[in-house]
């Protein structure tokens, strides 16, 4: 990782890395961190092929100490307050040396020791070959979370191709690949990073409009709430130049939203598993969910309507799972797709589907026509247990106005059975009642 570290250093002092809670950082003032918290991590006992969990969300401080680690050729370990596994199932995954816990403004932190033995061979032969590693936890979604290692060098090389420096917020938490990544991708073309004090719409909007942000990297949900407000009108956010969206299937009729509101954005669909790492993306200019993924390390193919890929920077495996590769090196993703010549169209994960009588339904396509619905702010469909037909659809809704629930039923069961099969149409229609976004802004189906 030293190429990056030189690019740092080589940087003009004085110009701009990042800007939290409204103080700037430059990288001159990055560099030195760096190095003195490699100092003072180094007088703290803090060795090579140790666990150290960081807990802590984006700031400059945050990040400075995760590279510090990594140049000591530790096993890093990001976690937020808002993880999606508890810390004491995640340590018994990936162990523990030491543990860095940030102050909640990212300006102070205190480091101790908490050990946390584990018996992983993967972990002594990882050790064993001197790099820096990077564990990260899936969502366990589908089921028990997952740790997962990454050759932490390896997941730095993607970047050492410079890139035109941009403004941008990191969405996308550090303890997903995902946030790892956008932090690498911006810093590494000495770009901007605007940190926000939380990631509710309002927050987001601000952030943009005070520091002229030029990439907000987000989720589908967090456009759908978007969407449904009048923030977009309410916040100058003409310094916009490409909005990007990935980790969960986009529904067409809040892309059409976004394209209306932000009329000279580019919208770039964009495709990654922690797994396998962020592929390159293009997506079709006609304005679809249509998709061209690869680049330099990537390859592609199809098998029985799924998408396997295999990847340079995937991860070096499991640690408490069995390897999701095959004897090739391809990674199953699970991810049932649509394919056009080079383009691929995702339509959802195969856990996500819903089983009616055999008959299979996918979520997204019919959140895609009740979005489309008048008065209809947000829905979530699920499949719910049926005696006879195993599962049936069932959608709930979030509506702008109040509005009797026996006539949202009727509407959106005519509005459904005029573009769905019979089958795909809900069974059963209530209002939301509860959260459906996790803390990643993810569609929780579960």
């Amino acid at each position: 990782m030293q190429w990056l570290l030189d690019r740092f250093s080589s940087a003009e002092p004085s110009l701009k890395a990042f800007v939290h809670k409204g103080q700037v950082t430059t990288y001159g003032h990055l560099s030195a961190r760096i190095a003195e918290f490699a100092a003072q991590l180094r007088d703290r006992d803090v060795k090579a092929g140790q666990a150290v969990v960081v807990l802590a969300d984006y700031a400059p401080d945050v990040f400075c100490m995760i590279l510090a680690l990594a140049s000591l050729k530790t096993l890093v370990v990001p976690m937020t307050r808002g993880s999606v596994i508890e810390e004491g199932e995640a340590l018994r995954i990936s162990g523990c040396d030491h543990a860095i816990d940030f102050a909640l403004d990212g300006l102070s932190w205190t480091l101790k020791a908490h050990e946390v033995t584990v018996s992983s061979p993967m972990l002594d032969e990882f050790r064993a070959s001197g790099k820096a590693g990077l564990i990260l936890f899936s969502s366990g979604s589908t089921g028990k979370p997952k740790g997962m290692l990454h050759d932490f060098e390896r997941v730095m090389d993607k970047f050492r191709a410079r890139r035109a420096p941009v403004v941008a917020i990191p969405f996308l938490m550090l303890d997903h690949f995902g946030g790892i990544n956008t932090i690498l991708a911006i810093t590494a073309s000495l770009g901007a990073v605007v940190t926000a004090e939380n990631r509710a719409i309002a927050t987001i909007c601000e952030a943009i409009q005070s520091y002229k942000v030029e990439l907000l990297p987000t989720t589908p949900s967090f456009l759908t709430l978007l969407a449904a407000t009048d923030l977009a009108q309410r916040y100058d956010l003409s310094s916009l130049k490409r909005i990007t969206y990935g980790t969960e299937t986009m529904p067409q009729a809040t892309l059409d939203r976004i394209r209306t509101r932000f009329p000279g954005v580019e919208l770039q669909q964009t495709y990654g598993l922690s797994e396998v790492g962020v592929l390159r993306s293009q997506s079709r200019p006609d304005g679809s969910l249509w998709v061209r993924i690869g680049g330099s390390g990537f390859e592609t193919q199809v098998r029985d309507g799924i998408l396997w890929i295999r990847s340079d920077y995937r991860m070096v495996g499991y640690l408490n799972a069995p390897s999701g590769f095959d004897a090739d090196g391809w990674f199953n993703t699970q991810d049932r797709v649509e394919v056009d010549g080079d383009y691929f169209r995702i339509l959802g994960r195969v856990t996500d589907l819903i089983n009616v009588g055999g008959q299979k339904v996918y979520p997204a396509e019919v959140e895609d026509v009740i979005l489309e619905q008048p008065n209809v702010a947000d829905v979530v469909v699920v499949g719910e247990q049926h005696a006879l037909l195993g599962q049936i659809v069932f959608a709930k809704v979030a509506v702008h106005e109040p509005e009797p629930l026996a006539d949202l039923r009727l509407r959106l069961r005519k509005a459904c059975l005029a573009r769905l099969a019979a089958y795909k149409v809900p069974a059963k229609v209530e209002f939301l009642d509860q959260e459906i976004y996790s803390t990643r802004f993810k569609k929780m189906r579960r």
